[in-house]
């Protein structure tokens, strides 16, 4: 009986969170990867790498907190979103806020705990994406392409682990890098919204699915592409050997076959948009494997 009324006070804050679909959670950590493998270091600590870990979960469970709290009352009109422990009312808003400021807490008390020559610059960037995760949720009620400033939010796990590690931001490497998950992050959201699309309109919300129209499918892929190139412009800078190469051609094409598949048929279900979401996640590690060993 115990384990069981844990369970169920528990579930709805896993899911809230949503550790119970790890995809989301990983697909934030894998740029860091890129950045953290991609400095001219290279080898980052054990200690560092942790820190990184521990810091993107919090931020990105923080992030889902404040998503769900923005949407509590359009979750329950969309399918997909409907049983989200806020608009399911399985949990108490007082609950969320509170788990909200504990990850909020927990990651500055991460950023405070980088290496000496990082720290400041970390902070600093940390601040600024604060308010950039908290107005994005709100994105969809007044801007046409919200995917983009949820990009742009995105850029920020490249930057504060290349911060830690280097001390500074002055790279080529970096830049491209930053390009590479600003576009790759539009490109999967961009498929991710597609499964919500109908319901969106009927809101009156937007997303790039909607707003994109017949361009949502060129878009993507060149987004994709952008992401390879830049991935590659970052290889040639480090000089990165030659087994990357091959690992980088086969996600590359791999990407856009995925695309194609989406959208072989007009109905865009959410298990194929899940599928989608899930291959980016292994094509961004096969990538970050390949500069790892490379």
């Amino acid at each position: 009986m115990i384990f069981q009324d844990l369970k169920t006070y528990l579930l709805p804050i896993i899911e809230i969170l949503r550790w119970n679909k790890p995809t989301g959670r990983l697909i934030l950590l894998i740029p860091a990867g890129w950045s953290l493998w991609l400095t001219p270091n290279g080898s980052p600590s054990i200690d560092l790498v942790l820190k990184i870990l521990i810091g993107g979960l919090l931020v990105s469970g923080f992030g889902c907190i404040a998503n769900d709290l923005w949407d509590k009352d359009i979750d329950k009109q969309v399918l997909r979103t409907k049983n989200r422990p806020l608009a399911a009312n399985k949990l108490n808003i007082k609950t969320a806020y509170f788990i909200l400021f504990l990850f909020l807490l927990g990651s500055f008390l991460v950023t405070l705990s980088l290496p000496t020559e990082g720290k400041i610059i970390s902070i600093i960037i940390a601040l600024i994406a604060l308010p950039l995760i908290l107005i994005y949720p709100s994105a969809k009620r007044w801007f046409k392409y919200p995917q983009a400033i949820l990009s742009i939010c995105w850029g920020f796990a490249v930057l504060i682990p290349w911060a830690a590690l280097e001390g500074n931001l002055r790279s080529p490497v970096l830049f491209f890098c930053w390009l590479a998950t600003v576009c790759w992050t539009f490109g999967f959201d961009t498929v991710y919204g597609l499964a919500d699309k109908e319901y969106d309109k009927k809101i009156g919300i937007n997303s790039s699915a909607i707003n994109l129209g017949s361009y949502t499918k060129v878009t993507i892929q060149i987004c994709y592409l952008i992401t390879t190139m830049a991935l590659a412009l970052c290889a040639i800078f480090n000089q990165l050997n030659l087994i990357f190469w091959p690992i980088l051609v086969i996600s590359s094409i791999l990407m856009q076959i995925d695309v194609l598949k989406i959208f072989r048929r007009k109905d865009f279900a959410i298990n194929k948009v899940g599928i989608h979401f899930r291959n980016q996640v292994v094509y961004g590690s096969f990538i970050l494997f390949g500069i790892i060993i490379a």
